[in-house]
């Protein structure tokens, strides 16, 4: 299926110390690297869950009795481990953001490289596309969605801009969009600036910062004392999120303290943050970006 090599691949699993009779999930399965490796440190009676919501991966799905592969988002964990009667796990595995495989099928649109019609979805059930965010959302949405996703500052411009141009016609091609915002788009700068908008929109589409955080509040109750996750990062965003989860147990603001000024927290931090070195960017460009947290529940 093209699936391209995993990122971080023994770092994140050494991660997750692998018991040999513990269960494990890899909440993002595509080409099944990670899930490979963790199934290759179980011993006869581990137990690897995976979740993919794209069809793709399910071609990739391991021959492997100790294996069950589930095509649905990550954000339902809970649910579809309850329904194979897993109520706790040993260690979690996500590799977050946008698989290589989906950057490389150019009528995913997921790309900068190729022009495709204005999909962006990670599952194909979503009524959601890019499509309907650039042609459908108002002013103040599209607004949103470049500011907050893209971390955009000319957010106001853009949204302007691509509300005059569909008032003529329907933006129906990541080409057409680029010709919509090409003065935005200085040469120097170009490939920078379509990223954070096909970032921002992406987002939107899949819905991943509100996916994030309902995984990373599932993940916390189904660990067991000791369990660990295994997280990595491409942007800033997911980033925070995670770091700030791991350290306070909170997405926003700051716990409460007793009267000595301590506070509980559900994760201690194992290890430092984690990157990719050269020689592993130089073999797989996607990693370039990749941040790793790990973290154990207390």
């Amino acid at each position: 299926m093209g699936y391209h090599n995993p990122v971080l691949l023994h770092p994140t699993v050494d991660g997750l110390n692998i018991k040999p009779d513990g269960i494990y999930v890899d909440v993002t399965f595509g080409g099944g690297g990670h899930s490979k490796e963790i199934l290759r440190r179980l011993g006869p009676n581990g137990k690897l869950f995976a979740f993919d919501q794209d069809e793709d991966a399910l071609a990739n799905a391991l021959p492997d009795e100790r294996f069950t592969l589930i095509n649905e988002n990550f954000r339902f964990i809970k649910r579809f481990l309850r329904f194979h009667g897993v109520k706790s796990v040993d260690g979690i595995l996500a590799d977050l953001g946008v698989s290589s495989h989906q950057f490389d099928v150019p009528e995913r649109g997921f790309s900068t490289r190729f022009d495709a019609g204005l999909d962006m979805r990670m599952s194909q059930k979503n009524d959601l596309n890019a499509y309907r965010v650039v042609n459908e959302y108002d002013d103040a949405n599209l607004r949103r969605v470049f500011l907050d996703y893209g971390e955009l500052k000319n957010a106001p411009a853009l949204s302007r801009t691509i509300i005059e141009a569909r008032e003529h016609y329907p933006i129906k091609t990541t080409d057409e969009l680029k010709e919509v915002l090409a003065k935005y788009l200085p040469e120097r700068v170009r490939n920078k600036i379509l990223a954070q908008i096909y970032q921002a929109i992406r987002i939107e589409v899949n819905q991943e910062m509100d996916v994030l955080k309902e995984f990373i509040e599932q993940s916390l109750e189904i660990l067991k004392p000791g369990g660990r996750f295994s997280v990595i990062s491409y942007h800033s965003l997911e980033d925070r999120l995670v770091k700030r989860f791991i350290k306070n147990g909170m997405f926003e603001g700051e716990p409460e303290r007793d009267f000595f000024g301590n506070f509980s927290v559900p994760f201690k931090s194992i290890g430092k943050l984690i990157v990719p070195d050269d020689a592993e960017i130089k073999i797989n460009n996607r990693a370039r970006s990749a941040k790793l947290r790990v973290a154990e529940k207390i």
